[in-house]
Parts: structure tokens; sequence; C-alpha cells
């Protein structure tokens, strides 16, 4: 049996979610790294010993022949560059989602995929998650009948934590959090409706973290995820450069007639996604995601609101890296470098996921302008369901 030998391109953080492929029994080795920062590098040949291959430079990752596959964790701005080197290499690609900040980006690593013959894989671990699979196995049951319509609300705590201390904040590097942190949502939404998006509209504004207490420029931004951090006008060290929004909200049509919302505010007290689809039917909707005490609710009889529903499917607590989801991502991922065929993440959808929510941003600065989403063409969608 061949061994599968992979590579990783921005060892930190996200980086870490490569750490799964990592089964010398099973024939598949995690072997090279590379990285702008010295620590990472360095933690990685202290986990895979002091043969591993790192470099500040992913062009020499690439050179390397013994590589077959590559994941691409860096940050969002750094996939299309990377992606597509790494795809023009002959390499097998793991993109961590979003797969571009700009449509066009996503176009050109879909064009690189099939130009070389190479695969592209994109890491919405969110379809691998419990109760996402469980609401798209309702949906598909029929048991809220034909959906006609699917709403989701985002509530991000951790907001001006994560996303307005560092590179995200600003245009240039992420194009907007509506994209940055949608683009999982807006696939969800897409997968267990059936369609993608075709037509978009969107409100938004900076309404709290651009009144916060700024960094100085020569200061590296530093996270401080900490509960302590409230109320949100309270916040210190913010970027010296905010100017995407904290606050959106999104209307999408879909090309199979459904119609659906998506809504992010970036300073609610608690963290939540919650999903509520509607059919002819009934509606289901999740109390949860991915940790303790998750239940989806089913309502399929007329009458007064009913607090637990008609129906409850209680889903399973996995504390292994969201949910269980990235260990389930990248298991799928190696076995379609090994044998190619259908996954349950899809570039072709990652693509429309970017589509929608870039366009969005675009529609939202330009006060709520409609915009049209280009379909992704035919010889692509070919390509890419025939690897």
């Amino acid at each position: 049996m061949k061994t599968i030998r992979l590579g990783v391109i921005g060892a930190g953080g996200r980086g870490h979610i490569s750490h799964h492929a990592h089964k010398p029994e099973n024939g598949v080795e995690l072997v090279a790294a590379a990285d702008v920062s010295d620590k990472p590098l360095d933690e990685f040949k202290q986990k895979f010993g002091p043969k591993a291959f790192v470099t500040k430079d992913y062009h020499e990752l690439l050179k390397r022949d013994d590589i077959d596959a590559v994941f691409v964790t860096s940050p969002d701005f750094m996939h299309e560059e990377q992606g597509v080197a790494a795809l023009a290499a002959g390499k097998a690609v793991y993109c961590e989602k979003p797969l571009a900040i700009t449509l066009k980006g996503c176009d050109r690593l879909l064009e690189t995929a099939r130009k070389n013959r190479t695969k592209l894989f994109v890491g919405h671990n969110m379809r691998y998650m419990a109760f996402v699979r469980k609401m798209k196995e309702i949906v598909d049951s029929g048991a809220i009948g034909r959906v006609t319509t699917a709403w989701c609300r985002h509530f991000i705590n951790y907001g001006g934590d994560a996303y307005f201390k560092d590179w995200h904040s600003e245009r240039k590097y992420s194009t907007g959090l509506l994209l940055q942190k949608g683009a999982h949502d807006i696939d969800v939404i897409h997968w267990i409706c059936g369609g993608y998006s075709k037509r978009v509209t969107a409100l938004g504004a900076l309404s709290v973290y651009d009144k916060c207490a700024r960094r100085s420029p020569d200061v590296p931004g530093v996270k401080s995820w900490h509960d302590t951090n409230w109320p949100p006008l309270a916040q210190k060290n913010m970027s010296p450069i905010i100017d995407v929004e904290d606050q959106t909200m999104m209307l999408m049509e879909l090309d199979n007639g459904i119609m659906a919302s998506y809504q992010q505010c970036h300073y609610t007290p608690e963290p939540w996604r919650n999903y509520v689809f509607i059919g002819t039917e009934g509606r289901i909707e999740n109390f949860g995601d991915h940790g303790e005490h998750c239940v989806i609710r089913l309502w399929n009889k007329r009458g007064p609101y009913r607090e637990k529903g008609d129906v409850e499917y209680p889903v399973s607590h996995e504390s292994e890296g969201h949910g269980g989801a990235d260990p389930r991502i990248v298991e799928e991922f190696v076995r379609f470098v090994k044998d190619g065929g259908k996954t349950y993440a899809s570039a072709v959808a990652a693509r429309y996921s970017v589509a929608a929510g870039y366009l969005a941003t675009m529609s939202l600065r330009e006060g709520g302008k409609p915009y049209v989403v280009p379909p992704v063409k035919k010889d692509i969608v070919s390509y890419f369901d025939n690897l």
C-alpha cells in the first residue's frame, strides 16, 4: 500500500486540524510544514519528529515530489495564492474555508484544479457536524413537506475578541465578516435546501467596535478571548483599522425558489447558531449546535406554541474538534485523496457560498443593491462531479 504523505501550509492555529490526518499505521503521514513564524514550525518538529521538513517559504514545500497533498490553513487572504500554487504543483488540496475572499479568487481556484486535473477539497466542517446532518436528514425525509423558506441567526459573543483585534477587521484581508463567518451558514442553508443563491441583497453596519479603544499600529494584534471583555463598548486594544461591519442582514433567493435569510451580530451576550427550516407541512429548529444538550425540534401540528415542539431529536455530543466534525472531515479528505468519489464537502458548493457572501457584502455597501450570482461554468461542474 502506497503511503500518502501530507504537508501543511499555515502550521499554527487552524493548521492543527491537519494533525488528525497523521496515521502511519494506516499509511498516512504528515511530514512537512510551512509557516512564516518559528513557533509553529518548532512545535511541528517536536510533534512529528526531527526528520519532519519545515520551511518559512511554502514554495519549498510544494517543490517536494514526495508530498501528495497539502492542507492550506493560512489566513483567508492567502488561500487563493497558496491554493493555486499547490494545485498547479500537482498536489491535492484541503483548503480551509472560505475558499477565497473574492468571487474571482474562487473561480480561479476551481479553474486551476480543472486545468491541472488535481483534487480540491474545502473545509466546510459544519457539513460534518451531527446537528447539521440530522437537520438535513429530517428535511430530506419529507417530515416538513416541501421546504419553502430558511432562516439563520448567528450570535457571535466572541466577535470583538476574535475578529476586531487582528487582520479580520480590514476589508483588504477578509472582504467582510458576512463572508468570513457567514460562509459556513450560507453553505448549510444551500445544502439543506438543495439549491444555491441566485440573487442576494443585504444591509449592515459598523455599530459598536468603531467606538472602542484602539491599539497602536506598532503593537501586534493579540486576541484576548475572555468573558470579562464585557460589555462590548468596554473592549480595548482593538485594531487600528476597522472597516468591516459588526452586524449584517442578508436575503437570498435560491435557484429552486426557496427564500432564505441570514443575520449576524458580533456583540451578543451569548454564542448561538440558530437555524429554522419551514416547509409546507411543518418546521424544524435547532437549540444548541455542537455543544452539550443540543436538540432539534419539529413542529408539524397546528395549534398554540409548544416549547418542545411535537417531536424532539436529541443530538449526541462529541468533544473532539467542533463536535467531532474536524476528525471526520479530515478522514474524508484523506479518503478523497486516495480514492476520489463523492464527499459531503464540495468545492463547487464552497464557491457558491463565497459568491453569495461576497456579493451580499457588495450589496450592503451599496445600500442594499441586489446582485445576481453568476453560475459556475458547466465544464467546471462536470470536472468536479467526476473526480
